[in-house]
């Protein structure tokens, strides 16, 4: 029965709607030759077996039709999530969505010389769970990841969709201290918590790579290069850990004023 389950989950709602057409036309054509046969009509063994390699060829047309009409629903699917601002999977938001408020955000940073980090989150051997227990289970899994980083916001900072496999997180008024204590925090609780699926315990970690805005971070990009360096830092040590950028001194005001947006997180550097 496991071995059943495994092998639905690997070959989707998609991959098995099409082979439920398959089936049911060929096996409705077949009956029909079979009746004819059986009654006696003029046919003989060659036009039924020519019958049925034709019921053959018509499923596996139907099967790819339906695969394509599929495909261009997900696809839909997708774009109208991305339109509307959200992951389609884990309901966080999408990622031109987050860099254009992250942008927002670290330009306040600069503009006020206040606090602000940008944490990266790669969830460790995404492919391999992938491989094991199928898509469903990783999207699964990726929504449990979303919702325990939520728990560790506050209402005012940014949680999004990065990529296939990983979050992006930014913490207005958060210096660095703040946000490595919100980055372990969630990388133990990830670590500690297990995904019940189907009758197996999915266990998953994170790898987070954590950066500050500071003096020379003079475009977001720049900011993002430095948490992906962190990131990378993190996964070449073992993964399951967090790792920081080189702290930098913060921005000069440009502006006075700004009151912030959010309680502050953390110490003053």
């Amino acid at each position: 029965m496991r071995g059943l389950n495994l092998g639905l989950r690997r070959l989707g709602a998609t991959g098995l709607l099409a082979v439920l057409v398959a089936l049911a036309t060929g096996a409705g054509a077949t009956l029909a030759a079979v009746g004819v046969w059986l009654h006696g009509g003029p046919w003989g063994a060659d036009v039924l077996r020519l019958v049925a390699s034709c019921t053959a060829a018509v499923a596996l047309v139907l099967a790819g039709l339906v695969l394509h009409l599929l495909g261009h629903l997900n696809a839909a699917r997708a774009a109208q999530a991305l339109n509307a601002g959200s992951d389609a999977a884990t309901g966080m938001l999408s990622r031109r969505h987050f860099m254009a408020a992250a942008e927002r955000e670290w330009s306040r940073c600069r503009r006020y010389g206040q606090d602000g980090a940008l944490l990266l989150l790669d969830t460790d051997h995404f492919a391999r769970v992938q491989e094991l227990h199928g898509t469903e289970c990783t999207e699964a899994l990726l929504r449990q990841i979303a919702g325990i980083a939520a728990l560790s916001l506050r209402a005012s900072d940014l949680l999004a969709r990065h990529s296939d496999q990983q979050f992006a997180l930014f913490l207005p008024n958060t210096d660095s201290l703040g946000a490595l204590d919100v980055a372990e925090r969630i990388r133990e609780q990830v670590a500690a918590n297990v995904l019940r699926w189907f009758d197996a315990g999915v266990a998953s970690t994170v790898s987070i790579g954590v950066a500050s805005v500071g003096v020379m971070h003079i475009s977001l990009e720049a900011l993002m290069q430095d948490t992906t360096a962190a990131l990378a830092e993190a996964r070449a040590a073992g993964r399951n850990c967090v790792r920081s950028a080189p702290l930098q001194p913060r921005a000069v005001p440009q502006r006075l004023g700004g009151a912030p947006r959010s309680t502050p997180r953390g110490k003053a550097r």
